[in-house]
């Protein structure tokens, strides 16, 4: 019985998607906060101010798919996934001097609907309208944002293109490739045929079609005063490699591709936990 309903719960699951609990906050000072996304749904997230006076510097997170402002907590989905925290990263660019965001996208945690989810297409408009909101606060340099995005938020990182200075993209996907890989990974040989009444629902939902995300397309798009660093983990079963690839190509202030040593999707996800120097590094380099 679990699993005949597989795959009509993975189905509600791509296109509704699901709130997960906030069972943690920083361990820093910070303010609930809420703004609008670019079209105008109301977003919810946590702002951690920086120490000191003066304009500053300041990184949002963008989180992936069925996750929130904090990361994922393992084991609440019917699919073998990690923790993935948000909040060593979060810490390491306070004690470095930056504000930070953390925030949920449309969809999920706190924040509004917008249905379907279209794993970064529509979601743009999110990170849009958390750029916009760190640019427009008084104690944010709005010439020194970044944006750190796992997963769907990678991908919506790059379809906002936004007017920021550096983005970390930690394993964006083709979502035709991600979701043919995922369903034969997760149902079997079988396991695509299983997903294809995902594309008339998003039709019927006047939604963009899955098999037309590609975010190559937007990266071509994006600023040369961008710079993007890509990370790709090297076991990931879902994601393609070559299509990350297709995207440092395309856009025109790409760092090497780092690939990072995974035995699995969320083990590549783990960058953000297992590498916070790394990641500190980075914006502290190029914000």
């Amino acid at each position: 019985m679990i699993a005949a309903l597989k795959p009509s719960v993975l189905t509600k699951l791509m296109i509704v998607g699901r709130r997960a609990a906030l069972d943690r906050t920083p361990e820093h000072a910070y303010e609930d906060v809420e703004f609008p996304a670019a079209d105008g749904v109301e977003l919810s997230g946590w702002f951690i101010p920086a120490e000191g006076e003066g304009r500053g510097p300041a990184v949002v997170f963008a989180h992936g798919w069925l996750w929130n402002r904090l990361g994922n907590v393992a084991g609440q989905v019917p699919v073998p996934d990690k923790d993935v925290d948000f909040l060593p990263a979060a810490d390491a660019l306070h004690a470095a001097g930056y504000h930070v965001l953390l925030f949920d996208l449309s969809n999920h945690g706190r924040s509004g609907r917008r249905l379907p989810i279209t794993y970064g297409i529509n979601e743009a408009a999110d990170v849009a309208g958390a750029v916009a909101y760190l640019g427009a606060r008084a104690d944010v340099d709005a010439k020194r944002i970044g944006i750190l995005g796992c997963s769907m938020g990678a991908n919506a990182a790059i379809y906002a293109r936004p007017p920021v200075k550096a983005i970390l993209a930690v394993q964006p996907a083709r979502l035709a490739h991600f979701n043919r890989n995922y369903a034969r990974d997760e149902l079997g040989p079988m396991g695509p045929t299983m997903l294809r009444p995902v594309d008339p629902l998003y039709k019927l939902l006047g939604a963009p079609l899955p098999r037309h995300h590609n975010p190559a397309i937007p990266a071509r798009g994006l600023s040369p005063n961008t710079v993007v660093q890509y990370v790709q983990g090297t076991g990931d079963p879902w994601g393609e490699m070559r299509d990350v690839e297709a995207m440092v190509e395309a856009t025109p202030n790409a760092l090497p591709l780092i690939r990072y040593e995974s035995g699995g999707r969320y083990e590549g996800y783990r960058y953000v936990n297992e590498e916070v120097a790394d990641v500190a590094a980075f914006f502290t380099t190029n914000l």
